[in-house]
């Protein structure tokens, strides 16, 4: 485990936190086997925390719509990439390789999606979500076509959009606090699971 801080600002203890925010990092914890920083980096600000991991679940916990938990993980991977976010490359890498099953995808797609060994449907959702991070004002009817192309609708051009724009959020208050990645998340996916 590192001993460098994890935010640059004031990490409370989780027994001062809310009880809902408490019994959330907890349960985060019962799952994962530890407790991902951004939780506890986020908690600094208890109502913040909520409306975060509110939109958070929102987005990506979503089972509607034509969009893997894999796809989802891989626009954060790709766009956080180019955001240069640390912390959401290696923690949203690491869930991308398990959703996956492939240990160099996150790789692959955070340095460069059009080399990376993915298909062309996930190629056209990256290229529409790198257009969404720097270029959203030159979004037009070219892009829903070349999307529908691969079998996407427009609520899977919506949730890649609000994917890309809530990860940049997300991108710039992790590089703001100089949010540390757990040491945990950069094995995770990349060899076998001890049974």
């Amino acid at each position: 485990m590192s001993a460098l801080p994890i935010s640059r600002f004031p990490v409370p203890e989780l027994n001062d936190l809310p009880d809902d925010i408490r019994e959330t990092i907890l349960a985060v914890q019962e799952k994962a086997g530890f407790v991902p920083n951004v939780f506890l980096a986020l908690a600094h600000r208890p109502a913040e925390f909520r409306a975060f991991f509110a939109y958070h679940d929102a987005l990506m916990l979503k089972e509607t719509g034509n969009l893997t938990k894999a796809d989802r993980e891989m626009i954060v991977t790709a766009t956080s990439a180019r955001n240069n976010c640390l912390y959401c490359v290696v923690a949203h890498g690491a869930l991308l390789r398990i959703y996956a099953k492939q240990p160099h995808v996150a790789d692959q797609v955070a340095v460069n999606h059009l080399k990376a060994d993915i298909p062309p449907r996930q190629k056209a959702m990256l290229d529409f979500a790198m257009k969404v991070c720097f270029r959203a004002h030159e979004v037009n009817d070219d892009d829903y076509a070349a999307l529908r192309e691969h079998g996407f609708d427009d609520e899977d051009v919506w949730d890649i959009a609000a994917i890309t724009a809530f990860f940049g959020l997300s991108n710039r208050m992790a590089n703001v606090t100089s949010m540390r990645p757990n040491d945990e998340f950069y094995l995770m996916g990349r060899v076998p699971r001890s049974k």
